[in-house]
């Protein structure tokens, strides 16, 4: 029984900090560092790419196999308009 209040204690823990709302502070976080006036704000620029490197891989790796065949039937289109 304590198996699975535990379970029901990481889905709601899950679902309260998805990873839209993780992004989101992250990217708070970084606006802040932006917008200030003492703080540097290349450290702030550099932790905006940081995040949409890590955001962009993260999607990337997820969605490679649906990308893939996306881009190959857009290939094949084209090269069957073409010929």
């Amino acid at each position: 029984m304590q198996n699975r209040t535990t379970a029901i204690q990481i889905t709601g823990e899950r679902r309260e900090n998805s990873m839209k709302k993780r992004i989101a502070n992250a990217l708070s976080s970084a606006r802040g560092l932006l917008n200030s006036k003492s703080g540097d704000q290349m450290t702030g620029w550099l932790i905006v790419v940081l995040v949409v490197v890590v955001v962009g891989a993260v999607f990337m790796t997820l969605y490679q196999g649906s990308i893939t065949s996306i881009w190959n039937s857009i290939v094949t289109k084209i090269t069957s308009l073409l010929s």
